[in-house]
């Protein structure tokens, strides 16, 4: 950047319209597609640690050294074997929202009042009908707690995968980088930041439609 040119320019975003739009759903796809295999993973797992309370600890101990291990090198690793594609970021975003997930799931289903699971049981509910129809709606607003930390989060880590090809949005921050050139990256940090923001708008937006109870409850007080 020389010195007295401004630091964003206007002109080259409206340039750009198309092309933003294009990489902010690559980053979208890229961001939002772990936390939802990383919650279809976490439900079971969660549901049988908080089952089989012997199985949580070395379950959540794998999860965070998963999360443990910088995501370039986990890109690195992936890389080998997934070559220079979206799943090589996918899979470990995937993994990562494991040690958010798991942990909400199982304090989901401990929320649960034991009076209820009774009554539950005494209705002729089976343990899956029961887990499934009763514990799980149950516990949706601390499982929505733990989603809308991942999806932040992933979001934030997507741009890392630029480095291997596969940024999103990141693209920008690199090429920017390269040519010197404050735009791209101011524009594209914005635009993760928007995504972000809105993306956690529309998850307590979905707990709010889950949990029609805890709207009725917060009215009253």
């Amino acid at each position: 950047m020389r010195d007295g040119e401004p630091l964003i320019r206007w002109v080259w975003i409206g340039d750009h319209v198309g092309e933003l739009a294009h990489y902010t759903g690559v980053h979208l796809r890229l961001g939002l597609l772990p936390v939802l295999f990383g919650l279809i993973i976490s439900v079971p797992l969660g549901m049988l640690c908080h089952r089989y309370r012997w199985v949580y600890p070395p379950t959540l101990t794998a999860a965070n050294v998963l999360y443990s291990i910088p995501s370039l090198a986990l890109f690195m690793i992936f890389v080998r074997y997934t070559g220079l594609t979206e799943r090589t970021v996918m899979i470990p975003l995937t993994l990562y929202t494991l040690s958010v997930l798991i942990p909400n799931v199982v304090d989901g289903l401990a929320s649960v009042p034991d009076p209820v699971r009774q009554a539950a049981t005494a209705m002729g509910f089976s343990t899956v009908r029961r887990v499934l129809q009763v514990e799980l709606p149950i516990a949706v607003p601390v499982v929505v707690a733990g989603v809308r930390v991942a999806a932040v989060s992933s979001i934030s880590l997507v741009a890392v995968g630029q480095l291997i090809g596969q940024g999103g949005l990141g693209y920008y921050i690199t090429r920017g980088l390269q040519l010197d050139f404050p735009t791209p990256i101011i524009t594209a940090t914005v635009l993760i930041m928007l995504l972000a923001l809105v993306t956690d708008a529309l998850l307590v937006l979905a707990q709010r439609l889950l949990t029609p109870w805890a709207r009725g409850k917060g009215a009253k007080a």
